[in-house]
């Protein structure tokens, strides 16, 4: 009788949720712990949240868990310093009801393949912070005085809410020379780049090729990641949710920054939408005008041709399918550049739009020029004739 007995899966590992680990997929029949929250996904993407115990979902419907915290992570502000830095304690905000979907339900959704480690997010966070930091947006001089510093701390705090959906508790100071030894920190920065370019390296093409069509699009489905590559191991997997000196292959980073974008840009417009404007005409109609061009960015992700064919049944090379794919990378690291900026416009006095408004058109435009060339026809070259 034993042949004839079903074999249970073995139970997702709930260990350290809460402390070393925010947020996990489960399966039907796994059970979240008593102080997790859980949050069910459709087959459309849309969210809803549920109290712990054991995991029921219908056809089509993934499961994630988390746990609200409080967690505490270290992050360099400054890569050229990272022996000084900064302790932030965040937790995971309950449910907004003025919202349709929470921002850190989406982030599990768009950016997280099965487990959300607490090193991995503090990764995230430390490269963002560090961008905007980079680029002016947030201001931390030398000898910080009070105003400044809760200046910075109201930027902060907008920018993890905004961008992951986290509410910082506290942040103070921290000096890390201890923790840190700077000459390791170059050298796996050199390791690192040297992996990614030899993994960059074009693969030689396969030498039977499916037949397929180049008019194909891409079926930009609302499933998570896992699901849509399951050949990934785990490492490979919690990859996606923050940077790593594992390098995905060209299809796969094409394929999920263009799930990041089908999923994220409708809600990033929409919150953009809901901003409250400043008096004035001039300012309302750069508004409008980059609501439109974002609804065409939209349209642009949804109707996005195949990657890996140039024509029918004439597949594209390894080489042109690496260019596509860098434009694809163009266009999400407008994406996370727009999140950024939704931040400072909801802190923004009327005196700062103006210079906000030419920042959008300036994301704007970099997430146009990468969609068009991504999406743009495959041109055989053409050797010259002596």
């Amino acid at each position: 009788m034993g042949l004839f007995t079903r074999r249970r899966k073995p139970a997702s590992d709930t260990g350290g949720l809460g402390v070393s680990l925010i947020a996990l997929r489960l399966d039907e029949g796994d059970v979240a712990p008593a102080a997790a929250t859980v949050v069910v996904f459709n087959a459309a993407g849309h969210a809803r949240r549920c109290s712990a115990g054991k995991v029921s979902c219908e056809q089509g419907e993934s499961v994630f868990c988390f746990h609200p915290g409080p967690y505490t992570v270290d992050l360099a502000p400054f890569a050229a310093a990272p022996e000084w830095g900064l302790r932030l304690r965040f937790v995971v905000d309950a449910a907004n009801p003025r919202v349709t979907q929470q921002r850190f339900d989406l982030y599990l959704y768009s950016e997280t393949a099965g487990r959300l480690e607490l090193a991995d997010f503090a990764a995230a966070a430390e490269i963002a912070l560090q961008a905007e930091l980079a680029q002016g947006a947030l201001e931390l001089p030398p000898c910080t005085s009070l105003e400044e510093w809760h200046a910075f701390r109201a930027g902060l705090n907008q920018l993890m809410y905004t961008r992951y959906g986290v509410t910082v508790d506290d942040c103070v100071p921290v000096d890390l020379g201890e923790q840190v030894d700077f000459a390791e920190v170059l050298k796996a920065r050199v390791q690192r780049a040297a992996e990614a370019d030899r993994q960059a390296a074009p693969a030689p093409a396969p030498a039977e090729t499916p037949p397929g069509r180049s008019g194909e699009t891409h079926t930009l489905s609302a499933a998570p990641p896992t699901a849509a590559a399951p050949q990934l191991n785990a490492a490979s997997c919690e990859a996606v949710s923050s940077p790593s000196p594992i390098v995905l292959p060209a299809a796969q980073q094409d394929a999920r920054a263009l799930r990041r974008l089908f999923l994220e840009l409708p809600v990033l417009s929409s919150e953009l939408r809901l901003l409250a404007l400043p008096a004035g005409l001039p300012v309302f109609q750069q508004h409008q005008a980059l609501l439109l061009r974002l609804g065409m960015a939209i349209l642009n992700v949804n109707t996005m041709p195949a990657l890996a064919w140039a024509a029918p049944d004439q597949p594209l090379s390894p080489e042109a399918q690496a260019r596509r794919t860098a434009q694809t990378l163009v266009a999400q690291t407008a994406l996370d550049e727009a999140w950024s900026l939704l931040a400072r416009l909801q802190l923004a006095s009327p005196e700062q739009w103006p210079q906000l408004l030419d920042d959008a058109d300036r994301i704007c435009a970099n997430l146009e020029t990468g969609l068009s060339l991504r999406r743009s026809p495959h041109l055989p070259r053409m050797e010259p004739s002596l």
